[in-house]
């Protein structure tokens, strides 16, 4: 075989990484659905301890103060993703697995949406038109799957509004903050927001809950880091689409343990959210390398 083509199709640290990463969320999602019958901000609340003893445990071994510099930014990114979790977990719980995740998946667009009033970023026309075919996607799942009613559509473009806030939130801290504080203060935040909706609606956890539970703070504290060493190791542009993984790993996973079906019209409409996030994603990062390009010429 030529050494030449073995080299350029073998599979780099970075992308084994990335495809962790999506396992290790795919199965926590899967875990999440197992707890149907718990409140979703009970399933908060014990990823926030597990999440904020393993966060703190890092920061604490790589000598770091916790506290950051811009505290009401990063308080406001953890609400944002504590609401966006308890969210995105209410739909986890009451819809089809790969629908719930195929809907979060807009969470890109609304980043990008909201980056023009929080980083004062612009949007090219045809990104609008990659942000429609997104949206016109969702709007065929919930228009042929009767399994999601247009409550848990919009619990769910909800979820991914706030999932847009928290990383723009991020990428204003990324200026000043250690990516460790940054991810310490989302289960510093959550942790007590979680607690307040618990004392008022709280369901004492099974005794095989409790593995489920604790597997999901593991499983979230695995991705993120699978997911970090990916971004160190290889290009942000080549390992980012990877992320989308995630929605075969949910549609083979919610069929072996949920029997769930689609809808032909289903699978196009999943197809219509990737493909507008995907073509959205390459626009942006074409538009980048022309800046770039311009600026250093």
């Amino acid at each position: 075989m030529h050494p030449h083509f073995t080299q350029s199709t073998a599979m780099t640290k970075g992308v084994q990484f990335m495809l962790l990463s999506t396992l290790f969320f795919a199965l926590m999602n899967v875990f999440v659905k197992f707890l149907s019958h718990l409140p979703p901000m009970e399933v908060v609340l014990f990823r926030s301890i597990i999440s904020l003893v393993l966060s703190y445990g890092m920061i604490r071994k790589a000598g770091i103060k916790p506290w950051g510099n811009r505290k009401l930014i990063l308080v406001g990114r953890g609400l944002a993703g504590g609401f966006s979790l308890l969210m995105y977990y209410t739909t986890l719980q009451n819809i089809p697995l790969a629908g719930a995740v195929t809907i979060q998946y807009l969470a890109p667009i609304f980043t990008a949406l909201l980056g023009v009033f929080i980083a004062k970023e612009k949007v090219a026309p045809w990104q609008w038109v990659f942000f429609l075919v997104s949206f016109a996607g969702v709007l065929v799942i919930e228009g042929v799957d009767t399994r999601i009613s247009l409550k848990y559509l919009l619990i769910g473009i909800g979820s991914a509004f706030l999932s847009g806030v928290a990383y723009n939130s991020v990428r204003k801290l990324s200026e000043t903050e250690h990516p460790m504080v940054i991810v310490f203060y989302f289960p510093l935040v959550s942790l007590p927001l979680s607690l307040m909706f618990c004392l008022v609606d709280w369901v004492p956890p099974r005794q095989e809950d409790w593995v489920w539970l604790i597997l999901i703070g593991l499983l979230t504290q695995l991705g993120q880091y699978f997911m970090t060493r990916s971004y160190q190791v290889e290009k942000l542009a080549r390992v980012a689409s990877l992320n989308y993984v995630g929605i075969l790993y949910a549609l083979g996973l919610g069929f072996v343990f949920f029997n769930e079906s689609f809808h032909v019209y289903s699978y196009l409409g999943i197809a219509l959210v990737l493909l507008g996030v995907l073509l959205n994603m390459e626009y942006s990062r074409r538009l980048r390398k022309k800046e770039a390009s311009e600026r250093t010429s």
